[in-house]
């Protein structure tokens, strides 16, 4: 299991849960405007923290955090996943497993095991932009769909998030978006930070304005939906 950083604390990356936070190294995707740019374009294979020391630390505080959220990069590139998480339960942890969802064999596998408490998986786009915004030429959306469908069905807590950026989403884009994951539990509208560590160059932010038009876009199909960094 690569693991690029530890957050041992964090009271906003699982909703409602006093948590620590896990970035794993690597992804599938090249967003312009991902703001954890060196997890993906300089990730070398090599492991900042090793699963021994990020366990021994959750042992310590059993009891005081009520679980850990993996993110990335793609935690869903570790192959090696399922067997980490097995151990992070044994300590009494809830898991949160942020995703791109590229790889729904492997979500089935951790949600069949019942390793995982809450899915956070971000749509980059609307279908037709999809290929765009994440940055890779040609790119295969149906694996993106079959989580989709799967995430809203399988019985596990979620949400679906979207980082909204000037230069790549309009309105009708939102649009899209919520007629495809039309009846989903939850849905969040995330405001571009620029973290000075992208992989593009050239992205904004969109008004306030702007985001409550897609925000009432996105609420005529999806009953909750809010907006995040405004």
């Amino acid at each position: 299991m690569n693991i690029s950083g530890f957050q041992k604390l964090t009271l906003l990356d699982f909703p409602g849960k006093t948590a620590a936070t896990l970035f794993t190294g690597g992804c599938n995707m090249r967003c312009p405007f991902c703001h954890n740019a060196l997890l993906v374009t300089e990730f070398d294979g090599s492991s900042d923290f090793s699963e021994e020391e990020v366990l021994a630390y959750l042992k310590k505080r059993a009891g005081i955090l009520d679980g850990i959220c993996i993110t990335g990069g793609e935690p869903l590139l570790q192959r090696d996943i399922a067997s980490f998480i097995s151990k992070v339960r044994q300590l009494g942890m809830l898991v949160k497993l942020d995703t791109n969802g590229s790889f729904p064999e492997r979500l089935r596998e951790i949600v069949s095991e019942n390793l995982v408490d809450y899915i956070a998986m971000d749509i980059k786009n609307s279908k037709e932009k999809y290929a765009e915004t994440s940055g890779v030429r040609d790119f295969d959306i149906a694996p993106i769909e079959e989580s989709v469908s799967y995430i809203m069905s399988c019985g596990v807590d979620y949400e679906f998030r979207t980082t909204v950026v000037r230069e790549l989403h309009e309105v009708e884009d939102i649009g899209g978006i919520a007629e495809w994951i039309k009846g989903a539990k939850r849905y969040f509208l995330q405001n571009f930070v620029d973290s000075g560590n992208l992989i593009g160059e050239g992205f904004s932010a969109h008004s306030r304005e702007t985001l409550e038009k897609m925000r009432t876009v996105a609420a005529e199909r999806i009953g909750f939906v809010q907006l995040r960094g405004v």
